[in-house]
């Protein structure tokens, strides 16, 4: 069986977005392939890095990429984990079976560890809750 697509979007995809990733991965990399983007990419995050790696969490090979890079591609799932403030990474255009919008605050507004390792925690707890109804038998 293959694996389910899923893409996570958030505005610089370096922070929040990246930590779906890296999550999903660790999560359930057997049954998900997962990817992020953002509206406008920058630099992955010190603090991002920080938060995944004080979980244990791998981040090599997690670099912040562009929505332009999967335009082209269809994914299964697209969770959007922007506020509902920041409509610019709201937008995706691209083919997916299920989209999904996650009100997950941008720590970077904060720009304190805590806010980063609250981020991490909460896309943690919808992802326990997410994945049961989401996984193929």
């Amino acid at each position: 069986m293959s694996k389910r697509r899923v893409l996570f979007l958030c505005n610089a995809n370096s922070a929040r977005s990246l930590m779906g990733e890296a999550l999903l991965r660790h999560m359930a990399g057997d049954r998900f392939e997962a990817y992020s983007a953002g509206s406008e990419p920058d630099e992955p995050h010190a603090l991002t890095l920080e938060a995944l790696a004080k979980q244990g969490l791998p981040t090599e090979g997690l670099r912040s990429k562009s929505l332009d890079e999967y335009e082209s591609e269809a994914f299964d799932f697209v969770i959007v984990l922007c506020d509902k403030e920041q409509q610019a990474c709201r937008q995706w255009e691209g083919e997916a079976k299920e989209v999904f919008f996650w009100d997950i605050r941008d720590p970077r507004l904060i720009g304190k560890s805590d806010a980063y390792q609250q981020a991490l925690q909460e896309i943690r707890r919808r992802l326990q809750l997410w994945l049961p109804l989401h996984t193929a038998d």
